[in-house]
């Protein structure tokens, strides 16, 4: 998804370390008033954020949205619900996965696409304890191997 055209705002990338990412997803998102100035600043948080589906449709929870400061037409709830916008196959896709394997949908980051606001959101599941130190000591190794290639060549 690495496109000359996209301006990365925010990466979720503590996430990555907490979950086994088993499939990705672009959506659009449904914005009010000036929280798409604020996002340009890059006011907006996806700590603790998650997607649940409430009557066929995905919103983004717990997404925060900082007031943008030269605001003073509109107040929006900085931690409201937001719509992602998907097709309706995925949404299906997405669902019948959530609700049968018991996964899970975080937002991974989010970016402009040319003019248009993007998250992109993953199916995941959580890694266990042992998973982590696992991952971790590959890292280890990994840059220890980096390390001796550097000092022989």
């Amino acid at each position: 998804m690495n496109n000359k055209n996209e301006i990365v705002i925010i990466k979720r990338n503590k996430a990555m370390g907490s979950f086994n990412i088993l499939e990705k997803y672009e959506s659009g998102i449904v914005l009010v008033g000036s929280e798409v100035k604020s996002v340009r600043e890059k006011r907006v948080s996806l700590k603790g954020s998650y997607c649940s589906f409430t009557n066929n449709e995905l919103f983004l929870i717990g997404m925060r949205i900082d007031r943008y400061e030269n605001n003073t037409t509109t107040l929006v709830d900085p931690i409201r619900k937001r719509k992602l916008l998907l097709k309706k196959i995925e949404l299906f896709r997405l669902r019948k996965k959530v609700e049968e394997k018991g996964l899970t949908i975080i937002p991974v980051k989010i970016y402009f696409s040319r003019h248009l606001l993007k998250v992109e959101i993953a199916l995941v599941t959580g890694k266990r304890q042992y998973d982590k130190r696992e991952d971790i000591k590959k890292r280890d190794i990994n840059r220890e191997l980096s390390r001796l290639q550097k000092h022989k060549g």
